[in-house]
């Protein structure tokens, strides 16, 4: 089981009702126009009421501080990161069918970053923060439990805590190839993600 992080995103309110989870997305979306156009640095709680048509005071019960609206949208994004893993993954039981399917994810994955280029702004928000340090860290060991429980299927009798290792490390060099692929041109970026396919395969499948 991995460590539990140093340091944790802050506290936030959690929505019970309908009304209050549709201002929370209205806090999110309007969040991420802003860090779309001018990037998470410059984004501005009072800037972000403002978007989100909301008082600065609604703002604060919701999200104390702009720490926890980056991590929120982090986490929303890691969340469909791993409902792709798990959907992608589900019924894979050998190395071919593990090589293809998990080929298939790492291209969907790219296209959720060049689809999504504001995520690339999140990481860089979650990585200048301390606080939000342990959220890229937890999402690489969630990643690394799903890779690892399939590959222990294809490989019943190897070292459990080996596949998980291996598992682990690709899937946090998986998310830092994909920023690194949409930070530059087109074509730079589609040989960055062949080569990650490439190498990620094999380390995963001991070729």
């Amino acid at each position: 089981m991995a460590e539990a992080a140093e340091t944790t995103a802050p506290a936030r309110r959690t929505p019970q009702q309908q009304r209050s989870r549709e201002r929370v997305e209205r806090i999110l979306n309007a969040a991420k126009g802003l860090i779309e156009r001018s990037g998470s640095d410059a984004m501005k709680m009072g800037e972000l009421a403002v978007a989100a048509e909301i008082s600065i005071g609604s703002l604060y019960q919701y999200f104390p501080d702009k720490a926890a609206v980056i991590g929120a949208l982090a986490e929303r994004y890691n969340e469909e990161g791993r409902a792709c893993i798990r959907d992608g993954l589900a019924g894979v039981g050998d190395a071919p069918g593990f090589r293809q399917a998990f080929g298939e994810l790492i291209d969907i994955y790219y296209g959720l970053f060049l689809a999504e280029p504001v995520m690339r702004d999140i990481w860089s928000g979650t990585q200048a923060d301390k606080s939000l340090h342990g959220i890229d860290l937890a999402d690489s060991h969630e990643n690394g439990a799903l890779v690892g429980a399939v590959l222990q299927r294809i490989y019943p009798d190897a070292d459990p805590a080996q596949l998980l290792n291996r598992a682990t490390l690709v899937m946090y060099l998986g998310s830092a190839s994909m920023r690194l692929a949409i930070s530059v041109g087109r074509e730079e970026g589609d040989a960055y993600v062949a080569n990650f396919k490439r190498m990620a395969i094999a380390e995963l499948l001991g070729d």
